[in-house]
């Protein structure tokens, strides 16, 4: 920050000696070194919001690159894809009937639609069975077994692995 050397600082501390005096130096110092303190607190502030403000805007900027190049890449597909339409339609329409490549595509996009519903119904199913499970558990009572012909509580031994009489 400031390009002082030892020599410098010795200057001043006994230019403060001579002005301020013995039983004043110690006070100036600690408030000399307060505010020191308080400039290089503020420095950093400063330049840490500085910082961040700059990787913002490098972060705004890369943002708005990488939508641009997205609006340009789709921009391209679209015109690919209407390319490709103009080219089918221009086709000879004997030879469009006879190609299969129309038909089967169809029939993937088909195909594909229906395993995309099948395997939400089989989600639904499942999301189904495990709420009716959740619902039909019964509820513990706090490690206390029920006795299998009576319904009575069977009273607790400690032993879970012992025989039951």
């Amino acid at each position: 920050m400031f390009d002082i050397g030892f020599s410098e600082i010795f200057v001043i501390a006994v230019v403060a000696l001579l002005v301020l005096g013995p039983e004043r130096l110690p006070r100036a110092a600690r408030f000399a070194g307060l505010w020191v303190r308080r400039a290089r607190a503020q420095w950093y502030s400063v330049r840490s919001e500085f910082e961040r403000e700059l990787a913002d805007e490098e972060l705004k900027r890369s943002l708005l690159d990488a939508r641009d190049d997205l609006r340009e890449a789709g921009q391209r597909l679209h015109d690919s894809g209407a390319s490709l339409k103009r080219d089918f339609e221009s086709m000879d329409p004997d030879r469009r009937a006879a190609d299969p490549v129309d038909s089967h595509a169809d029939n993937l996009v088909d195909a594909s639609d229906r395993r995309r519903r099948d395997d939400a119904a089989v989600e639904d199913a499942a999301v189904e069975d495990a709420a009716v499970e959740d619902a039909a558990a019964p509820a513990s009572d706090s490690g206390r077994e029920e006795d299998g012909e009576t319904g009575a509580a069977a009273p607790d031994t400690g032993d879970e692995h012992a025989p039951r009489a």
